[in-house]
């Protein structure tokens, strides 16, 4: 037996891990782990077993990647949301530095590479991902401007501030007096 490393695209939190463990025991196909973006089964899938896997998945908003590029590109969006949510875990290093490590390529072709498929550039992907998790905070309106700012590493929160503003177009704190506050799911975001 061959273990077979398979990725899938739009897998951005814990309920989309349980959902795709979900579909692969429903299905009957055994697996070593499931992380985000990452499938690692005990063997390769059969060509029928991959055409109803892949039919489940996409009718729950998430796709096999076939395509080596698109399996990096995966993988740096992958590595970035677990950077923006986990800014500890960056320590003083910078994204670019980190991402290089963690993918093993040069981060130059990561980035010339996400910005001609994404039409983005992956700073501006980040600076998109702080915002809508900014979006989710003020949503439940637990934490004030500054302990947001402080959880997402922003430098102070007139940084944090400027950049909501540059973004959604009005400040945080006008934000959090709508009603009906627009938030992206993060795997809209990209």
């Amino acid at each position: 037996m061959e273990n077979s490393l398979i990725y899938v695209k739009n897998m951005v939190c814990d309920r989309c891990i349980q959902t795709v463990k979900d579909n692969l025991n429903g299905l009957g196909i055994d697996y070593k782990y499931v992380q985000l973006g990452e499938v690692l089964l005990t063997e390769k899938l059969t060509d029928s077993d991959r055409d109803v896997f892949s039919a489940k998945l996409k009718s729950q908003g998430f796709e096999l990647l076939e395509d080596k590029n698109a399996r990096l590109i995966a993988s740096i969006k992958r590595e970035v949301l677990e950077l923006v949510r986990q800014p500890n875990k960056r320590g003083n290093n910078n994204y670019s530095q980190l991402l290089a490590e963690s993918l093993h390529h040069d981060y130059n072709s990561l980035s010339t590479l996400f910005s001609s498929v994404e039409g983005i550039t992956i700073e501006k992907f980040i600076i998109l991902l702080k915002i809508e998790w900014v979006k989710e905070l003020l949503f439940y309106d637990e934490l004030s401007l500054n302990e947001i700012a402080f959880k997402l590493d922003y430098s102070s929160v007139q940084h944090l501030s400027t950049q909501f503003k540059k973004v959604v177009g009005m400040t945080p704190s006008n934000y959090r007096k709508l009603k009906n506050k627009p938030r992206n799911p993060l795997d809209k975001v990209f």
